[in-house]
């Protein structure tokens, strides 16, 4: 049998069916790898020029997102970029980062969302919550940033004697209690 393949590395020699088989297979996975990839991280940030980044605003820095606190922009020789030196706080841990970035480059911010949530239960460091429509959430823990801040969550929640609302944000696949405020009983 000749193989009219055109990805047979020689022509007009006989190749059997199973090695064709496995080579576009490899190839087939190879690629469908690459492409999950690439879908995985691009869902939770998005690209955009250093340039365009404001103070207070999100952006990646070393694999965590950081919400901007500071950023100084050196105009560099004759025909170098201007570039942005951005001092930054990651918004789950409080750790400080810094990064430099020519203006013009790419760099990626981290698509951040805050929800309110009501506090049924503390069970040890696990928390039960509500929102407005009634859905349930059970997969997050009491806050370990700031310090202090999960006693404070139980001090005000007093064992259920008064409705406690946190604050979650969530961003890259995270999600951690940032904020809380206690509700003033109606009685």
């Amino acid at each position: 049998r000749i193989c009219h393949n055109p990805h047979n590395p020689r022509p007009g020699l006989p190749s059997s069916p199973s090695n064709f088989c496995k080579e576009t297979t490899t190839m087939g996975d190879e690629a469908d790898y690459a492409i999950e990839t690439a879908d995985a991280g691009a869902s939770a940030t998005i690209p955009m020029e250093a340039g365009q980044i404001k103070k207070g605003g999100f952006m990646m820095i070393k694999g965590h997102p950081c919400k901007v606190l500071n950023i100084s922009v050196s105009k560099t020789g004759k025909h170098g970029h201007a570039k942005c030196n951005f001092t930054a706080t990651d918004i789950f841990t409080g750790k400080k980062y810094e990064d430099m970035i020519p203006s013009t480059h790419g760099t990626t911010v981290p698509i951040v969302n805050r929800s309110d949530w009501e506090v049924i239960d503390i069970d040890g460091d696990e928390l039960t919550l509500m929102d407005e429509a009634g859905n349930q959430k059970t997969d997050l823990n009491l806050p370990s940033y700031p310090e202090g801040m999960a006693e404070e969550i139980r001090a005000a929640w007093n064992g259920g004697e008064n409705s406690v609302i946190v604050t979650v944000q969530a961003a890259v696949g995270i999600e951690q209690v940032i904020a809380y405020k206690k509700e003033n009983a109606s009685s």
